[in-house]
This record gives structure tokens, sequence and C-alpha cells, in this order.
């Protein structure tokens, strides 16, 4: 009887939930067994482990977070910890690892691959930057919270003829920036994928003004460079990445315009909200999609890979394939936004 280990890794995101269920019941079909770690590999290394029934799962498709925890480690910063995951492995007797993450998890995930621990990815990010498929679990839900937070600020910089700069998450990617701004009606988008010139922006401002629009939204992306003195200081995480919220770069664009146009910037992080809520009827069914894809290729020994979503068909695409490469925008996207700016 195969027996499948599941575990969350990396940040949450709306859906987490809705593909723990859809594994554990595509499973229970198959008369497979599921065993829940809890706090991704914290708890592998630790075995703390629980096991997964139909009770276990029931209730939980629209439910945010993680049922079974999520953690954010680098199990290969220590050596005993790639000794604790190959003895519970074993002694768990799994057939194979499903993990729910993002970039950083398929990294972990081809690593361990070459220590004898097979695993199928699910991509699981608001950023949607993993690489070998369209979408990410939790970017639609993410879409709607910024879309509806630049509905509201409309009314607010209407109302005091200000600048707006929202600042949304993606890390070393614009896909929540330009999709979110796109989506939200914003008047100029800044992402880590094309420079970016302030000059530029301020006299779209100037120009906007000068057409009698009051106010203007500028949405920024995290990822975008500050100047390098500014970029050295920012904490690191320990895959090396930028902590979110910590750079800072939505106050230095609004500070930025402010000078260069005379008028009032007001910034906006929007941060973590990004990354809860109840996930949307989208990210629901491509996480159930998912799930069940999984049970279905590690089903027939196919396992070591990616899984992804292609001109709607659930594809499967090696480790080798997408480790250590990023999913960057399509520029044709920006393109299209600046049609509306």
């Amino acid at each position: 009887m195969k027996r499948f280990g599941i575990l969350c890794d990396g940040g949450d995101a709306p859906g987490i939930n809705a593909a723990i269920r859809a594994v554990a019941r595509a499973s229970f079909e198959r008369n497979f067994e599921v065993l829940g770690f809890i706090d991704g590999f914290e708890g592998l290394i630790r075995n703390d482990v629980r096991i997964m029934t139909k009770q276990t799962v029931s209730g939980i498709l629209t439910a945010g977070g993680s049922i079974l925890g999520i953690s954010r480690i680098n199990p290969f910063g220590d050596p005993k910890h790639i000794e604790a995951i190959k003895e519970n492995f074993k002694r768990n007797s799994i057939t194979m690892l499903i993990t729910i993450g993002d970039r950083d998890t398929v990294s972990i995930a081809y690593r361990l691959s070459n220590e004898g621990i097979p695993s199928i990815v699910i991509p699981k990010t608001i950023d949607n930057d993993v690489y070998g498929t369209d979408y990410s679990i939790g970017f639609h839900t993410a879409l709607e919270t910024i879309a509806n937070s630049l509905d509201s600020l409309h009314s607010t910089a209407s109302a005091h003829h200000r600048i707006m700069v929202v600042e949304t998450m993606g890390r070393e990617t614009g896909w929540l920036a330009l999709f979110g701004g796109l989506a939200g009606g914003a008047d100029y988008v800044i992402i880590p994928e094309v420079s970016y010139d302030l000059g530029e922006a301020a006299e779209h401002i100037k120009e906007r003004k000068s057409e009698g629009k009051n106010f203007s939204i500028i949405v920024v992306a995290e990822g975008v460079k500050l100047p390098q003195d500014l970029e050295r200081s920012i904490e690191k995480d320990e895959f090396g990445h930028p902590v979110s919220g910590k750079r800072r770069i939505g106050y230095y664009i609004a500070e930025g315009l402010e000078k260069l146009t005379g008028i009032k910037a007001r910034t906006t992080v929007l941060g973590y909200i990004q990354r809860g809520g109840i996930p949307t009827v989208s990210d629901r069914i491509l996480a159930t999609r998912f799930g069940v894809a999984a049970v279905e290729f590690a089903s027939q020994g196919k396992f070591n890979g990616v899984l992804g979503v292609k001109d709607s068909g659930i594809i499967f695409s090696s480790f080798e394939d997408c480790v250590n490469k990023i999913k960057y925008v399509d520029i044709s996207y920006l393109n299209l936004a600046k049609i509306f700016f």
C-alpha cells in the first residue's frame, strides 16, 4: 500500500487547505494512506506527524491558512536536519512526499530527491513566480485583495487630491503589482522586470493633473530595486531573499514623487493581508485539480517534479526543468496596462 507524506512549506497562501483536502480525498479513493507533517519541514525533522482521515479534511475547502501549519526553513542549513528527514521518512514507511510550496520548496525538494527522498511539488505562492506553471495557488485570491484595496483607495485619493502609492508583495517579480494594478485601475505600475524612472512617473502624474485628474494611484512591487546603499542594508531570510516589508520601496517611491510633483503622496503597504482570507473559486478549483493530479501522477510512479497548469491542462515538469528558475512577468501585460495609464 502506498503511503504519502504531505507538508506545507514557505509562505502561506489562500487555497492550501483545498489542496490538502484534494490530496487526502483522492488518496482515500485509491486506498492510499496519508500522513500530514505539522509546520512543514520542521514537522518532518521532529517527526511531528498526524494520520489524515476524511474527518481531518472535512469542511476545510474554503478555509484560509493551513490545518497542518507551515514554516519557512532551509533544512540543508544543518546536516542533522537532513539525517532526521531521511530517518523519519523511512520510519513512517512513506512512499513519497507531496509538498505544497514555492520556489524555495522546489529547490529543497530537488536536493532531497538526490538524498533518496522522492516528492511532487504543488505550486503555492501569491507571488506566482514558480517556474513551470501559469498560475500558483493563492495568486488569484491575492489579486482580489489588491483590486479591492485599490477600489477603496480611489475615493480617499480623490477626496484629498493625493498620490497614493500602493506596495504589493511579489519578491523579484511583478505579477501581483501588474495584474492587481490592471484589475484595480492603477494609474501607473512599477515592477522589478522593467527599469523605472521616477522623473517619468512624475511627469505622467503632472500630465494627469493638467487633464483635470486630481489624484493618482501608483502600484509598486516590493522587489523593485532601491539605490545600492539602501539595498545592502536590507535584512535577508534563510534563503537570501529580502524579508518582506523591510525594503520599504513604497515609501521611497512616494517621497521621490512628492518632491518631483509637489503633490502630497501617501503609502499603503498591503503586506500580509494579501496572503490571508478565504480562497476565491479559482484558487479552490486550481488547488483541487493540483491535489488530485499529484495523487494520480504518484500512483503511476511519476515523481520528482513540479505540477503546473498550462493552457488549462495540468502538466508535470521535472525538478531539473524548474529548479533555480524564476517565472518573470510577461511584459505584454505591462503594455496592456499602459493603455490605461
